[in-house]
């Protein structure tokens, strides 16, 4: 899968234009600067002009419950909430999107992450601690109104089934099939006991942070060196049922003892992903082989609305902002840190965005990466930034275990974002449930009652072959960003603080959503009235179809409902 053959030519399309190498340094160059700038003044005008105060008590010590409320160290939180937005997202994305040109996926890294993604993952922690730690669905029924909150809740429980069903057969598949998975496998278990004696000993033996940090990550080294030297090889289907008992037990777990320091450890594997990749791209100044621009119809896709969806994660994600406000917000120890942690995170987050557009840039000359013989786009991810090692001459042992820590990476932050959204769908299914009387006959708002739910649902589709609707996860994942801002806007009018920074993102990524549904309903009826479609397809597209319809109702009536709230002369 990755021998030396392969690592050999990617040492040759990196040094046959070397002419040209600079180009990537002054990408990632370029982009760190924007972004650090980016922080320092329009990060810091958001948190002054929203009010963001220091001395305010959070709700992570108003409510401490031990389980769900529970505050976090800054570090230890930041890690946690970077793990659970990261996943596979930035790197899948760019990766995906680059055959409209590097410089158009650039632009809305850049534009996007700054102006779009991160005041939505700062906005929506900000507005959950003001509201008791409560999800955006409490949020919006308090500023919008009760129809908007269930509608938005239903949906966005149902957007983390296809979350969990999706991450779940991804995870499980990174774990079977090799001895490389198997490595995987291994480090991912050894990762679980670990994150329990760290937890233990830094919350309840009070142990130095540094300390047990530095000792951390030598044993999360050392878990992956055993994972590397005995992998476990299991069937596909023990790894999906061992994942689904996992993200039953993990989404009852108090913080403290799994979710806060597996995700603080697990980001120390993504900062190290990181680090080398850009040592990586200085030390062999890889060529960008892809042209700025290459059209704004390429095959089959517009560049508008598909840029704009695809890339998702490096830019902007609406799953973002259920972390922000379903787990984060109960952690956050002062509200001084929802800057660094929601918007800071962000940012860095688009860092890896610009990375994997490196990455695809430098190993193809028109974006194509399946059409260049590469499987996935964390295969090209892994094999650009190993390739960057080969080309400076580090050994191939070198080269190849580089290779298998990133692909161990991007697998643990599946993983993290798989019991995150787990999470997420228990407190969505529980506060959909309080105080109704359905909810208190059937206990539908118990915590337990709801996990179970939760996870059997998304096992389910899991089963049923999620992949038929998966094509319209990046609209329906984009469209939870509209609500999102509707809730933020809808607040700070309500206190009478200026909201305008929202009202573009509101307006455009209503846009592309709408849009992109719009496209696949088209795409999906012209394939059903053209005929030739056997019968599995034909009832994919007939799925799908039914399934745009109601969203698209339902994006309207939250954007009526929110737009007389946000623009209405008195608010609600």
């Amino acid at each position: 899968m990755h021998g030396g053959r392969v690592f050999r030519q990617a040492k040759i399309i990196y040094t046959k234009q070397e002419e040209f190498s600079v180009n990537s340094v002054v990408l990632i160059l370029l982009a760190i600067a924007i972004f650090v700038v980016a922080y320092l003044t329009y990060g810091r005008y958001l948190a002054k002009t929203w009010g963001i105060d220091p001395k305010r008590k959070t709700p992570a010590y108003e409510l401490e419950d031990g389980v769900d409320y529970c505050p976090a160290k800054t570090p230890v939180l930041m890690g946690h909430h970077f793990s659970s937005i990261a996943g596979a997202g930035p790197i899948n994305g760019p990766i995906q999107a680059a055959f409209f040109g590097w410089l158009p996926c650039f632009l809305w890294i850049v534009i996007g992450g700054i102006f779009f993604g991160a005041v939505q993952d700062f906005g929506s922690i900000f507005v959950s601690i003001r509201h008791e730690g409560k999800s955006l669905g409490e949020v919006i029924e308090e500023n919008i109104g009760r129809k908007s909150r269930v509608l938005f809740t239903v949906f966005a429980w149902l957007v983390l089934l296809l979350v969990i069903a999706a991450f779940a057969d991804i995870v499980a598949n990174s774990f079977t099939g090799s001895d490389a998975n198997g490595s995987v496998a291994t480090a991912s278990l050894l990762f679980i006991p670990l994150a329990i004696a760290f937890g233990f000993f830094v919350y309840r033996k009070n142990a130095p942070m540094v300390v047990a940090s530095v000792i951390g990550v030598i044993l999360l080294a050392a878990c992956v060196a055993i994972g590397l030297a005995f992998p476990i090889v299991l069937s596909k289907n023990f790894w999906l049922a061992f994942v689904f008992i996992y993200i039953m037990i993990a989404s009852v777990t108090p913080v403290w003892i799994l979710l806060q320091p597996r995700d603080y450890l697990s980001s120390f594997l993504l900062y190290f992903m990181m680090i080398a990749a850009v040592v990586g791209i200085f030390a062999a100044h890889p060529a960008i082989e892809i042209p700025a621009f290459i059209g704004f119809h390429v095959g089959n896709n517009y560049l508008f609305p598909t840029l704009f969806i695809t890339i998702a994660c490096g830019a902007i994600s609406g799953f973002h902002s259920l972390i922000g406000s379903g787990t984060t917000s109960k952690q956050l120890d002062n509200e001084k840190d929802a800057l660094l942690v929601g918007y800071g995170s962000m940012l860095i987050e688009c860092v890896l965005a610009v990375i994997s557009l490196i990455a695809v840039a430098t190993l193809t000359t028109d974006g194509q990466f399946a059409a260049a013989g590469f499987a996935s786009p964390t295969v090209v991810f892994a094999q650009a930034v190993s390739g960057f090692f080969a080309t400076i001459g580090m050994p191939e042992t070198a080269v190849s275990a580089t290779y298998t820590i990133i692909s161990l990476a991007v697998s643990c932050f599946c993983l993290t974002s798989l019991d995150t959204g787990t999470r997420l769908g228990r407190f969505m299914f529980q506060e959909l449930f309080a105080g109704t009387e359905a909810g208190k006959k059937m206990k539908l708002d118990n915590m337990y009652v709801a996990t179970v739910v939760t996870a059997i649902c998304g096992f389910a589709l899991c089963l049923a072959g999620y992949a038929k609707v998966w094509p319209l996860f990046g609209a329906c994942n984009q469209l939870v960003a509209v609500p999102a801002f509707l809730a933020v806007g809808t607040y700070l009018k309500k206190h009478n603080k200026n909201n305008k920074m929202l009202y573009i993102p509101i307006i455009f990524m209503s846009a592309a959503t709408l849009v992109s549904l719009f496209f696949s309903f088209k795409n999906n009826m012209t394939a059903l009235l053209g005929g030739g479609l056997d019968g599995a397809a034909v009832f994919t597209n007939v799925l799908q179809n039914v399934i745009i319809v109601p969203i698209v109702i339902l994006a309207v009536i939250l954007l009526i409902d929110g737009g007389k709230v946000l623009w209405g002369k008195d608010g609600k």
